[in-house]
């Protein structure tokens, strides 16, 4: 346990904290507040559904082109500077989804907002590890329960605006200004100076403990430089981040497909993502409290063994209610899985600061993008309910390799 930890947090990190807050808030509320408008989208552009899916896919391919650049880009113009900026020109670049001629001109849209998306992302969630360790204690996943309200208050917006048969440019002119009002607000509260500011005090008063002045402080594994531990430690977190992107998207994708199979309505068969990510939600708005007592690892392994057993047990005897019970468990289970995971990265010693955030967050997304055929590939061969085994083996792959985490925070 740090000093800070047993200190009341300063004014200037309790604002900083909310200012970061609203970041990912506002992160969550812009690009959902588009998807809502999707079947306007369609219907203006004249195209299939299989020709829609491949404009999407853009957003991914964008997020992917982009992410590695993230961390160039924070120590070139700091966190503060990337996120809430970058959150600005991520809404100014929605403006033109309702002028997109074509899906071409659409999907390309999409891959500039994607590519835009994967750098706020990582600013953001660099500039929520630099206020945690002001705080002392745990933080960062009640910032990404944030995140998720904000993409349930853009999915309502999007909803409303839809509902009330807004035109799409009033509606997305209306989402840039509010979003981006929020975010030029919130950078006048987010911190100062260099991202490593609170990293390099640790770093020399752990150098002045060990009587090495001027060295890097030896850490659990001995890390000093970019060889061999870290580019395995690396690796092993962003499998621990695929894991739960993969999670994650089965709620999403395949939730109120799996469902339908079971005879559910078209309104019960919504409810799969619905109880999945409201789990997910109070998951991590509580986490942190949780993490701080029992520490990461145990979270993690206790969070992976809810989710695999949760969901075997829903495909073992399949029903409505099984699966709800199955779905809410797995966002439950794995709410606190991809914050820890960046964490753990950010703090690797012996590479420039922000490669391991950058480098997770970016196999996240490649993990977000190979999820949906995966698990449709497997579907065709079988069925979806040998398909969504997938969660159950994330959840047992979870449990082993959560060892990489510390068994507690302080």
């Amino acid at each position: 346990m740090t000093a800070a930890a047993t200190a009341a947090p300063t004014r200037q990190a309790r604002q900083a904290r909310a200012a970061v807050a609203a970041l990912f808030l506002t992160n969550g509320a812009v690009f959902f507040s588009v998807v809502p408008r999707y079947p306007q989208i369609k219907a203006d552009l004249g195209i299939s559904n299989a020709v829609l899916g491949t404009a999407i896919a853009g957003y991914s391919i964008g997020a992917l082109v982009a992410g590695l650049l993230a961390g160039a880009a924070i120590r070139r113009f700091r966190s503060a500077r990337v996120a809430a900026f970058g959150i600005v020109t991520t809404t100014i670049a929605t403006l033109a989804v309702p002028v997109a001629p074509t899906w071409i001109a659409f999907g390309a849209v999409l891959l500039l907002v994607g590519a835009l998306d994967a750098i706020v992302d990582v600013a953001q969630n660099a500039h929520g590890l630099r206020v945690q360790r002001l705080y002392g204690r745990s933080i960062l996943n009640s910032l990404h329960g944030v995140w998720s309200i904000g993409a349930v208050l853009g999915g309502l917006m999007g909803s409303a605006a839809a509902g009330l048969d807004l035109p799409l440019a009033v509606h997305l002119g209306i989402s840039a200004a509010t979003w981006s009002l929020v975010a030029l607000v919130a950078y006048r509260f987010l911190l100062p100076g260099p991202d490593d500011a609170e990293r390099t005090a640790e770093v020399r008063d752990l150098a002045a403990a060990d009587g090495q002045p001027g060295d890097p402080p030896a850490r659990p594994g001995g890390w000093r430089s970019w060889g061999g531990p870290t580019v395995r430690m690396l690796a092993a977190l962003s499998a621990l981040a695929a894991f739960g992107a993969l999670v994650e998207d089965s709620g999403a994708s395949w939730g109120a497909l799996f469902l339908t199979s079971l005879h559910a309505s078209a309104a019960v068969a919504g409810l799969a993502v619905v109880v999945f990510q409201a789990a997910m939600t109070i998951g991590r708005l509580a986490g942190d409290r949780i993490v701080d007592r029992f520490g990461q690892r145990p979270v993690a392994r206790a969070g992976a063994a809810l989710a695999a057993v949760g969901m075997g047990a829903a495909l073992a005897v399949p029903s409505v209610g099984t699966a709800l019970a199955g779905f809410a468990l797995a966002g439950l289970g794995f709410a606190t899985l991809v914050p820890a995971a960046m964490h753990a990265a950010d703090e690797l010693p012996g590479i420039p600061h922000g490669a391991g955030l950058t480098i997770v967050s970016w196999l996240l997304r490649v993990g977000l993008l190979l999820s949906p055929p995966l698990v449709g590939f497997i579907a065709d061969l079988t069925s979806l309910r040998v398909g969504l085994l997938t969660v159950v083996v994330a959840g047992i792959a979870t449990f082993g390799l959560a060892r990489v985490f510390p068994n507690r925070t302080g």
